[in-house]
């Protein structure tokens, strides 16, 4: 193959990247690519799991970070002790603290929760297009089991006998796990990710397998498109599109998601739901569909702020089978409010573009007594870390795109996997190390940001915070801060829906659409994003609001 290469060849090669030679230094290497390009057929006629890891793990934590006390600390807020609603679906949309108040006092059973949650998801959900699979008899099975316990005065916790839908990336054992995508909808793995098993032992009851975007891009999968609760016209944004629609919808009492690049705070965004993507290594990935090794992270996506704390409580901690996990303890104390928090804010995140819900957010925290602070990040290329995400996420999938079974995903454009996927292989493996060494820049630019704070606040688009905290690792906390009327939005960016300036649909009717504010906080310290996402909620109160979709 080599012997075929001219130095045409290398001159049009250079316009994919972006270099330039001079005619002389393409003539000596012309002879020079046999070994290269052997070396690399030899690599890609090696299998790999997608659950094989890279040697090379990251690790957010730069030289002197102190980690905290590997033992966890929790205190939540007073049990809520209201009466148990005569409606169905008031039931239905109680945050996880109600719905544990009522089952640890015996007012209400894991299995009528259960059967309720069923019911709606059989209404409903061939509506929304949210859920891959319902594991019905599952469910009860393990609901009674819980009831069992309870009966003989074992209580296991706050999720105890709660109902849960978690992303179909996730193994679970005898029962199909599909990734979303058409040449793995028939995948069915022989055990269940670690998370589903932590979940299991805290008596969560699992529901079934909520729809993912194809490999953990968009709100497409081979089932349809989810949708969002508030204008079904519309997607739900992804990749945890089936987990954010139901949990909004009230089939659940949470679910859990995923996110490498706005996963879980996009769907929260759209469809107006609470998430919590935690710290990069805190909650391990095993049996997860891996699309970016030193990206992708595990979270809860709740009704209230506290349920997303609840739920990160029981699936927190290293393993073992996750390389890059890291062990930490969980430090919440709910009673502190927020005395000596700081929060920041980037200007510019809250000039022309921002809405009257952004500036009402950050108002509302200015009026708890937080002291706010302006902040600046360094100017900085930080979207060119994309292509790490890309290089990885190609690797991951290696085997789609050169077989050619990459065609059988649905969503097929220029912003798709597919293409996205065949793109990378003309990445700079040169680049690839310069990337690595600008995130480092980037993870100090991060870091100092927050030695001047404890949290920073801003929409969801604030600025590089979306890339540079996911590709850093630090934690965010997306939680509802208000309502406005829009026409239907079409999708775009990535995650599949972030645009808030939509595009009128054809009738032009308005729907009114929740909007979300972002919290970053520092490394491992999810506690403050806690407190100061539930202050924050009391006092903006419109967390409770549910979509007026039939339910």
């Amino acid at each position: 193959m080599a012997q075929d290469i001219t130095a045409e060849d290398i001159a049009s090669a250079e316009l994919l990247m972006g270099v330039d030679y001079t005619p002389e230094e393409r003539a000596l290497m012309v002879d020079t690519f046999e070994g290269q390009i052997a070396a690399a057929l030899q690599l890609r006629a090696v299998h790999f799991d997608n659950a094989e890891p890279m040697a090379c793990r990251f690790d957010p934590r730069l030289p002197g970070f102190v980690m905290p006390d590997a033992k966890d600390d929790l205190r939540w807020s007073d049990a809520k002790v209201d009466p148990l609603p005569d409606n169905d679906e008031d039931i239905a949309f109680a945050e996880v603290t109600r719905l544990s108040g009522w089952i640890a006092q015996g007012a209400l059973t894991s299995r009528r929760l259960c059967e309720i949650y069923l019911e709606r998801i059989e209404r409903l959900g061939p509506q929304l297009e949210c859920m891959a699979t319902v594991t019905a008899e599952l469910a009860l099975a393990q609901a009674d089991a819980a009831d069992r316990l309870i009966a003989e005065g074992q209580y296991l916790g706050p999720l105890h006998g709660i109902p849960y839908v978690v992303k179909d990336l996730f193994d679970t054992a005898g029962i199909t796990t599909g990734w979303g995508a058409e040449p793995f909808q028939d995948r069915v793995p022989d055990r269940d990710a670690t998370v589903v098993v932590r979940l299991r032992d805290a008596g969560a009851v699992l529901l079934g397998k909520a729809a993912v975007g194809a490999l953990a891009y968009n709100d497409i999968w081979y089932g349809g498109r989810s949708r969002n609760p508030w204008n079904l016209n519309e997607g739900s944004s992804g990749s945890s599109a089936g987990s954010a629609s139901a949990t909004a919808a009230g089939l659940c009492g949470f679910s859990i998601g995923t996110e490498t690049l706005g996963s879980i705070t996009s769907p929260s965004q759209r469809c107006g739901t609470t998430g919590l993507r935690p710290t990069y290594g805190r909650v391990p990935r095993t049996g997860a569909m891996a699309l970016c090794w030193s990206m992708d992270k595990i979270g809860p996506i709740c009704r209230s702020v506290e349920d997303t704390g609840l739920v990160l409580a029981a699936i927190n901690g290293a393993s073992s089978e996750d390389p890059s996990s890291i062990g930490a303890g969980l430090h919440c104390d709910m009673s502190k409010g927020i005395d000596g928090l700081r929060v920041g804010f980037l200007p510019e995140a809250f000039g022309a573009g921002a809405t009257s819900v952004d500036h009402a957010a950050l108002d509302a925290v200015r009026g708890l007594g937080a002291e706010v602070i302006e902040l600046s990040l360094p100017d900085l290329p930080y979207n060119a870390l994309m292509n790490v995400l890309y290089a990885e996420g190609a690797a991951a999938f290696q085997d789609l795109t050169l077989d050619g079974r990459d065609d059988l995903l649905t969503w097929q454009d220029a912003a798709a996997w597919p293409n996205v996927f065949r793109r990378a292989r003309f990445l700079s493996a040169v680049d690839h190390v310069q990337l690595d060494r600008l995130r480092w820049k980037v993870m100090h630019a991060v870091d100092a940001l927050f030695a001047q704070v404890d949290i920073l606040i801003g929409p969801f688009n604030t600025g590089p915070m979306l890339v540079a905290s996911n590709f850093t690792g630090h934690p965010c906390l997306h939680m509802r801060a208000g309502f406005f009327e829009t026409t239907t939005r079409a999708p775009g960016g990535f995650g599949g829906g972030r645009v808030q300036i939509p595009t009128a649909c054809a009738d032009g009717k308005a729907f009114r659409v929740p909007q979300g504010i972002s919290l970053w906080g520092k490394l491992f310290d999810e506690g403050s994003l806690l407190r100061l996402g539930a202050a924050l909620e009391a006092a903006l109160a419109c967390h409770s609001e549910r979509p007026s979709f039939p339910s």
